[in-house]
């Protein structure tokens, strides 16, 4: 503990640069703005910034995304409690409490316990990573390429499961993205795959070309087609501050929904979602004013808001230690990694060292801005919401096309763009989610190369794959994935028969 002691504080020895933080100042403030912004989150904000950060040094663009990240997470309370519009799916839940509190004239008291809960949480979140991230990647320096095609098949059906409305969409995002991940030239053979001809896509797709369109292209080609719409957004005439009664029933509400949101969000199988859910279901059981709820009550925007937070944090334990990206958001950093020559896992501690602590100490202080930057100035976030959609969507597209460009510098690499925004929008449209499109895109490849040398290893036995106690109780995990969500379908559907 003491190691990891001396390791932060030279991470904040990194952070505390002007320069850091400086990135960290911008990545909040822009995270806390785009959560603000309904149907704009933080993954589309990360993909969209991927392709201009290129010049920057890995710790500062790191530290910026990681800003967004959770100034997002942030920004999404503020929509959700005045415009009852959740920006993620996570501040669902701060949304039914919330924009009651708005309607009653109480969006200052609102707003303060979801900033001070966010705060909470986040920080204690961000405590529990910086103890648990190194033992969990020293435990994943034991696994071999069978224990890494197991984990890998963990990731490909508990995201296929989480982030979509059901397996099969899940599953067919999932292979949307092996897809355009097998595209190019087979690194052990030299044989081109998928390539139809075209010389440009020898070296396969750039990863962020797939992110921008999938996340940013489609989804202004929604709003296209759909329309922007109008939303009366509640006013905001006072300070976002918490009177000694609002806190006195606020402060167990964000223990309790840090104590849920870090374990579930560290889970591969995590996500902000659930802890949210099982937040509110908390604090509806154990409130001593049962009947506020339905109808404006704090403890049901506290405990969702801190849950979700700490969830946040969690979710970085499994994409730092071994490289599993739980959420969307995650899944796109998981990409910014990658476009900078570095691969999150268990060796990135190790060889990446200081880059990683002075990430993780960047968050402590991206947290005490983001508390900062939210209290004082809610009035402001609230005006973003006056914002015309059709700005918001038509600044999307010029900084899609002019990213995607600045990737790869052709003229097909926009046809690419456009072609996949159009599967984007298709996949929306049908209810497919995204995100386990991206995971399958970058997680495939590894997975591949895994398992040609676990079949390598044991002259083509695939006996190799079930050979460990690790590897076993992992495929034991897919099989309940697979079974759970079909047991529980039949279940409703004998229930609503």
């Amino acid at each position: 503990m003491m190691d990891q002691f001396t390791l932060l504080l030279d991470g904040f020895a990194g952070a505390l640069t002007p320069g850091h933080l400086l990135f960290a100042l911008a990545g909040v403030t822009i995270g806390t703005a785009v959560g603000v912004l309904p149907g704009i989150g933080p993954a589309l904000t990360v993909a969209l910034l991927l392709p201009i950060t290129f010049r920057l040094d890995p710790s500062s663009a790191l530290i910026m995304f990681a800003g967004i990240y959770y100034g997002g997470m942030y920004g999404g309370s503020t929509t959700s409690i005045l415009l009852n519009t959740p920006g993620e799916s996570a501040s669902m839940i701060s949304a039914l409490e919330g924009n009651k509190m708005a309607r009653a004239g109480r969006a200052a008291a609102a707003l303060a316990t979801a900033a001070l809960g966010s705060f909470v949480a986040g920080t204690i979140g961000t405590v529990a990573l910086t103890f648990l991230a190194p033992a969990v990647a020293d435990f994943a320096t034991t696994f071999g390429p069978p224990e890494y095609v197991a984990l890998m098949a963990v990731a490909f059906v508990t995201v296929s499961a989480l982030l979509g409305p059901s397996l099969l969409k899940g599953a067919a995002s999932l292979l949307t993205g092996l897809t355009i991940g097998l595209i190019g030239i087979d690194s052990q053979t030299g044989q081109p795959r998928l390539v139809f001809g075209v010389e440009s896509l020898l070296d396969g797709i750039d990863i962020v070309i797939v992110v921008v369109a999938l996340f940013a292209l489609s989804e202004a080609f929604g709003h296209l087609l759909t329309g922007t719409g109008h939303s009366t957004v509640q006013p905001l005439r006072e300070r976002a501050i918490l009177s000694k009664k609002d806190f006195r029933r606020s402060w167990p509400s964000w223990l309790r929904g840090t104590a849920l949101g870090f374990p579930i969000g560290s889970l591969p199988a995590g996500g902000a979602e659930v802890p949210t859910f099982l937040s509110y279901s908390v604090e509806k059981k154990l409130t001593k004013h049962p009947h506020e709820f339905g109808k404006g009550a704090i403890e049901g925007v506290a405990g969702p808001e801190a849950a979700n937070n700490a969830a946040a944090a969690g979710v970085l334990v499994p994409l730092l230690t071994i490289g599993l990206p739980t959420s969307a958001t995650a899944a796109v950093i998981l990409t910014a990694f990658q476009s900078y020559g570095l691969q999150p896992g268990p060796q990135l501690f190790t060889e990446s060292g200081p880059l990683v602590w002075t990430l993780i100490a960047s968050l402590y202080v991206g947290n005490l801005m983001l508390l900062v930057l939210n209290l004082p100035l809610a009035r402001v976030w609230a005006r973003l919401l006056t914002i015309p959609a059709y700005g918001i969507y038509a600044g999307v597209l010029v900084f899609a096309t002019l990213g995607a460009y600045a990737a790869g510098g052709t003229t097909t690499d926009l046809l690419i763009l456009c072609g996949l925004g159009l599967v984007g929008l298709l996949m929306r449209e049908a209810g497919i989610p995204v995100a386990p499109a991206v995971v399958g895109l970058i997680l495939g490849p590894i997975a591949e190369q895994q398992l040609r040398r676990a079949l390598t290893l044991s002259e083509g036995d695939p006996s190799i794959l079930v050979s460990g106690p690790i590897t076993i109780v992992l495929w034991i995990v897919v099989a309940l994935a697979l079974v759970i969500p079909a047991v529980l379908g039949l279940r409703k559907r004998r229930a609503a028969r």
